[in-house]
């Protein structure tokens, strides 16, 4: 192989990895949700609240999290049922890339946003 030629192989599996990752939490309502849900267990309601996601897409996206495993969700079955979701160790592991898309964020979109100001 050339100097100059590239070994696909490699490229496409480290792609192959970030596409698969992005299909597991790459969507705006899951992306909302594991980002809501860094802060600690919450509530059914009280994420629909902060996402401002509707009843069924948030209920979809939390079966879609917990199936993949990064959500958890525990019944406490007093009087009112209450359904609390938590994030799972996978889910936690994720914060350092949350901090780091907010980090480029506050670099690039300010950014853009001033020069479309100009």
């Amino acid at each position: 192989m050339s100097s100059q030629q590239i070994d696909t192989r490699e490229t496409d599996a480290g792609a192959c990895s970030v596409i698969e990752s992005l299909e597991q939490i790459g969507s705006q309502w899951r992306l909302a949700v594991l980002h809501e849900l860094l802060s600690g267990e919450q509530r059914f309601n009280e994420l629909k609240r902060s996402t401002g996601a509707n009843a069924r897409t948030l209920s979809r996206v939390l079966d879609d999290l917990g199936e993949t495993g990064f959500v958890e969700r525990r019944i406490e079955e007093d009087a009112p049922i209450a359904t609390y979701y938590s994030l799972t160790d996978k889910g936690e592991s994720l914060e350092p890339v949350f901090d780091e898309i907010e980090c480029w964020a506050g670099t690039w979109l300010e950014d853009e946003s001033a020069h479309e100001q100009n």
